[in-house]
């Protein structure tokens, strides 16, 4: 891995400034219940508030905003389930910047609509038949297109660290940081914001129990590749960490944690009920791993990054309801 070239919290600070006025800068909310239950005082940093409905817009518009003029020409090329589309069809809008996205076809139909909405063109694929990488690289080429992946990119890793910076900005050092796990952007970008600045934390991230790959990575030392998990967190449905985030990973974080879709369905309904808030499963990923170790949260203070807000309301309305 030496000859990669890591992000550093340095680009995450640049990454700050460049989506600064662009981005929303998200609230940080707290819940008098969720600090009883878990005898600590939790600061939930909500990008679910994020323009597009994630954090992912950090990312992408980081990414595009360092095109040269040819690149912007041309356009650019991206794979996703959803938000990371999102993310860079509207970047690519705002910056005027043809996008091509290729989704699953299982894809929230809702996460598809607004990528379409945003302008881009979308390609459908089957993702438990079809390789999506080998899809967004084959058009890169056949279009003269610059592929923007969806977490292993300095880039997109230094502008999903922002969410953090911004966190701790707000609230100050914390005993614990716990943040979703897909491919690992936001919890490689959240351990450049969080050793920077809060260097003393336990941080955690949070995998759906049927995809654990991050978590055998992590104690296999060696990205464990699996097949495409069925789980409700369709935002962290990876096969595989990436070549730049696994060794973030791997030097910063303390451990890789699961939940199962059950304890996402609970989060989702605390969130619902108890803070008048939609969070998308894989939003819950924090929270739902925070609530199983609560006797370790004793008096600490806590942040959990709730990813994103996007999911298809009957879909959303199903789940509450099992």
């Amino acid at each position: 891995m030496s000859e990669l070239k890591l992000p550093t919290f340095a680009d995450v600070v640049a990454a700050s400034e460049r989506i600064a006025g662009v981005a929303h800068a998200t609230p940080v909310l707290t819940s008098s219940t969720a600090d009883a239950e878990l005898g600590a005082e939790v600061f939930f940093k909500c990008e679910n508030f994020q323009r597009m409905g994630a954090f992912k817009f950090r990312g992408g518009y980081n990414a595009l905003a360092r095109f040269t003029p040819e690149q912007r020409k041309a356009g650019v090329v991206a794979f996703s389930s959803g938000n990371h589309a999102q993310a860079i069809a509207l970047s690519a809008r705002l910056m005027q910047i043809p996008a091509t996205i290729v989704m699953p076809h299982d894809a929230p139909a809702a996460k598809v609509a607004a990528t379409r909405g945003y302008g881009a063109q979308v390609v459908i694929y089957d993702r438990y038949t079809e390789d999506r990488e080998q899809i967004g690289r084959d058009l890169a080429i056949k279009h003269g297109l610059t592929l923007i992946p969806p977490y292993d990119h300095a880039d997109v890793i230094a502008g999903q660290g922002t969410a953090a910076k911004e966190l701790f900005e707000e609230v100050g050092r914390l005993d614990y940081v716990f943040a979703p796990l897909g491919g690992g952007g936001l919890l490689s970008g959240t351990a450049l914001a969080t050793r920077a600045l809060s260097p003393s934390a336990k941080l955690f991230g949070v995998e759906p129990e049927a995809g654990n790959d991050g978590q055998q990575s992590f104690r296999s030392g060696s990205i464990v590749h699996i097949d495409t998990p069925k789980t409700i967190a369709d935002g962290a449905q990876t096969q595989h960490l990436g070549n730049i985030t696994f060794p973030i990973i791997q030097r910063d974080v303390d451990d890789i944690l699961t939940a199962s879709d059950e304890e996402l369905r609970a989060a989702m309904r605390f969130f619902a009920e108890r803070m008048k808030m939609v969070v998308e499963p894989t939003g819950c990923l924090g929270f739902a791993a925070a609530r199983a170790m609560n006797a370790q949260l004793q008096g600490k203070r806590v942040g959990i990054i709730i990813s994103g807000g996007n999911i298809d309301i009957a879909r959303y309305a199903e789940l509450l309801a099992q």
